[in-house]
């Protein structure tokens, strides 16, 4: 679903960019240009990226644990 329709940013965009290590709605400007323009997205942009932030921050990483 697109999330900012003046910078043509959809849901997946700000979820793969919170992937790749984005972590605040300035970041995520500079990298998408989400919530540059109205500014009406940023508050559905920032829940989007920090639910993301929040499930990848959740995920075990085993290979850690085995490299410990």
């Amino acid at each position: 679903m697109y999330v900012c329709i003046c910078n043509g940013v959809t849901d997946r965009d700000i979820r793969q960019a919170a992937e790749s290590g984005c972590r605040s709605m300035s970041e995520l400007t500079m990298r998408t240009g989400a919530g540059a323009t109205c500014g009406s997205c940023i508050e559905m942009a920032t829940s989007i990226l920090d639910e993301t932030t929040a499930r990848l921050e959740a995920l075990p990483l085993p290979v850690l644990s085995i490299a410990a």
